[in-house]
């Protein structure tokens, strides 16, 4: 009589194990890529201090740039299933090189608007692609956590980025677009030489967004995604005018409380992402929902830095349960030949937040942070809800 022991794979092996190696490629260019990102945390800087162009001028420009992010995932998500992820994603890297330069280069304001709107359309068109790509390369069953490690190069290359970005800024902020513009290329070529094209071409499908739009539960799970990213946005948007305007934080104060953010993200996700990628995704994240909801809705009541590290890490725990879980429903509810499509109407929902989330947000504000955080909150609750909703008809599919 014999018997055998199962060895346990080691930790390290359970996290980054079993992807395949097209898939470590797309990492590492993603993180290359976030690591040179520089220039957009700093536009307003630039153009107001570099460029001379008033708030107003400044406020147009910023909101060209969204316009051009509007379209831009709709147009990538056709183009990563009519010409090819591989392609989609490496040509808009390549792109998005191109415009960042002519916008570190333009002096006029029509030239900066030109630039402004053809860095939008470009700069996020590698987004479907490389969710499509991730669909294509990896098992149902491993997606939830090789999205998440994407998140998590994501967030680490960023975080990274902003720091030397402000410490170039003072050397010249044209250090900021050569930087920003050789990490792109960088992305586009270790894509175009280590990832394979993986568009079904037997069943390359044809027309645009409507045959992704009378799928009702994807329609139905856009929403519940609109709802997540105009709750985060206001990260981007609202957090900061409100803390330091009304509370009256210091901008030090404020970013010594948002680097909480990123130091969680770090360390914490990588550690959780594959037990969370076990559970069932329409509940795994509809809870982070929630907590982010309640998480910002706590924020009404912040009246000292550490009130806010409390809220903070409180919605940074929704954000990592969250992690992953997206692509991964997303992935599940497309047919393969419109992956591409399915991750732009998703993509869209997040740029559409970001145009919406200060016109909503400005407003409540000014009736009070009370109205503002509960009425945030309120929405990541009921965005929540609805995914609860959408759950059976997610996991039938």
């Amino acid at each position: 009589m014999s018997s055998a022991t199962v060895e346990r794979p080691s930790f390290l092996k359970a996290q980054i194990g079993g992807l395949p190696r097209p898939f470590w490629a797309l990492w590492g260019g993603t993180l290359v890529n976030r690591l040179g990102t520089m220039v957009m945390p700093f536009t307003g800087v630039y153009l107001t201090q570099s460029r001379g162009l008033s708030v107003a001028a400044a406020g147009l420009v910023m909101g060209v740039f969204g316009a051009g992010s509007l379209l831009s995932q709709l147009v990538a998500g056709v183009l990563a299933d009519r010409i090819g992820r591989r392609a989609t994603l490496s040509g808009g890297m390549v792109a998005t090189a191109v415009f960042m330069l002519a916008l570190g280069y333009s002096t006029s304001l029509p030239a900066i608007l030109a630039s402004m709107f053809a860095l939008g359309l470009v700069i996020d068109v590698y987004r479907p692609a490389s969710n499509a790509l991730v669909a294509d390369l990896v098992s149902a069953e491993e997606r939830p956590r090789a999205y998440g490690l994407l998140f998590w190069a994501i967030n680490l290359g960023y975080s990274v980025g902003m720091t030397a970005g402000g410490w170039l800024a003072g050397l010249g902020f044209v250090w900021l677009f050569w930087i920003d513009a050789v990490s792109s290329v960088v992305f586009a070529v270790l894509v175009w030489r280590a990832v394979p094209e993986t568009r079904p071409a037997a069943r390359q499908a044809a027309g645009g967004f409507g045959v992704v739009l009378r799928d009702r539960v994807m329609v139905g799970f856009t929403l519940v995604a609109l709802g997540n990213a105009l709750v985060y946005s206001q990260t981007m948007t609202m957090l900061p005018v409100a803390m330091t305007g009304v509370v009256k934080l210091s901008p030090q104060e404020f970013g010594l409380a948002m680097a909480l953010n990123g130091i969680l993200i770090v360390v914490v996700q990588p550690l959780v992402s594959g037990w969370l990628g076990r559970r069932d995704p329409a509940r795994t994240f509809a809870l982070g929902l929630a907590v982010m909801g309640v998480g910002f809705a706590m924020t009404a009541y912040v009246t000292d830095v550490l009130g806010l590290a409390v809220t903070i890490a409180i919605w940074t725990a929704g954000e990592i349960v969250t992690a992953g879980i997206a692509g991964a429903i997303v992935a599940a509810l497309a047919p393969a030949e419109l992956r591409g499509r399915y991750s732009g109407l998703f993509g869209f929902s997040w740029s559409l937040a970001a145009v919406l989330a200060p016109l909503l947000g400005g407003p409540l504000l000014e009736l009070g942070s009370g109205a503002l955080w509960f009425t945030i909150g309120g929405v990541g609750l009921a965005s929540a809800a609805g995914m609860l909703l959408l759950g059976p008809a997610v996991r039938s599919r």
